[in-house]
């Protein structure tokens, strides 16, 4: 079991009681889910945001934690629990099946002026929703037809102002050729990229938490969410909760896309499989 022992004022571990207590807060809060297995991931994180606000303890950082109005401190420190590992045209097999299965399904339920919307979350540093944009302007014929709606969400604050800068390292880019790097990206120096000004202004990027049933609410008449290695963080109820919000944020027919680890089946029976022949994804089912 661990002790807490302290030097001067600020102290060296969390107790299993508190790491407990913050998980507790953080699943209630969030959703997400952490167990022994993130114990030393987490307990770095607590001890430096202890440090960070200049509480003395991990009780009166977790009372600062649970009382603090502004919300400003969680915001901290679940940006600093928060993974985010991505790169353009990441799985990219479901991107090319978006432009050749789902769409053409979407947009035959469509009426004339009905815009296409599409939902990255978490959408992390957008390299997830500006692959999405860029792969339909180049691999969609129909996308000058029709009026696309990309919205970008994660709950981490700091991605998302990465996202909205939209500038990259050469890692971030190291799967595009080099002629969608140059009509869709300016070069800055230290081998640096930012995407065009066009193409940042085209997305709508939001602050959500995905266990927040009214935050989820608030998008709605969705066609196809890219939800990606996020439910992996979750226990089975958060993740049958978050499914049961993506189902009301669909419109009727609309299509859900997993990582490649992740399976619909095994958390909501309120989706249709559906296999195409670039990839299998999940289908609210049509009216």
């Amino acid at each position: 079991m661990a002790t807490a022992r302290t030097t001067g004022s600020v102290p060296e571990s969390v107790t299993d009681e508190e790491f407990s207590r913050f998980c507790d807060f953080i699943y209630r809060r969030t959703g997400l889910f952490y167990g022994q297995a993130k114990r030393y991931f987490i307990d770095r994180r607590i001890l430096d945001h202890v440090e960070k606000t200049g509480c003395t303890s991990v009780q009166s950082y977790l009372s600062l934690l649970r009382f603090d109005a502004t919300g400003r401190e969680l915001e901290e420190i679940v940006n600093s629990l928060t993974v985010n590992e991505t790169y353009f045209w990441r799985e990219e097999h479901q991107f090319a099946c978006l432009a050749t299965s789902i769409l053409p399904e979407v947009v035959r339920r469509k009426r004339p002026g009905q815009p296409v919307r599409i939902w990255s979350l978490p959408c992390s540093t957008g390299e997830e929703p500006y692959s999405i944009a860029i792969w339909l302007l180049e691999n969609w014929p129909d996308v000058d037809n029709h009026n696309v709606e990309i919205i970008a969400s994660d709950i981490d604050t700091r991605v998302l102002a990465t996202a909205r800068e939209g500038i990259y390292d050469a890692r971030s880019v190291q799967k595009l050729p080099a002629w969608i790097l140059d009509r869709y990206f300016q070069r800055l120096p230290d081998d640096r990229w930012r995407i065009v000004e066009s193409l940042r202004g085209s997305i709508e990027f939001t602050r959500i938490n995905a266990s927040d049933k009214a935050q989820m609410a608030a998008v709605s008449d969705v066609d196809v969410i890219f939800c990606r290695n996020m439910l992996i963080y979750f226990d089975d109820v958060s993740r049958r909760e978050v499914a049961e919000s993506m189902f009301n944020s669909l419109t009727p027919g609309g299509f859900v896309c997993l990582g490649h680890s992740e399976s619909m089946s095994r958390i909501s029976p309120l989706f249709d499989v559906r296999r195409f022949p670039d990839a299998i994804v999940y289908q609210r089912p049509p009216k």
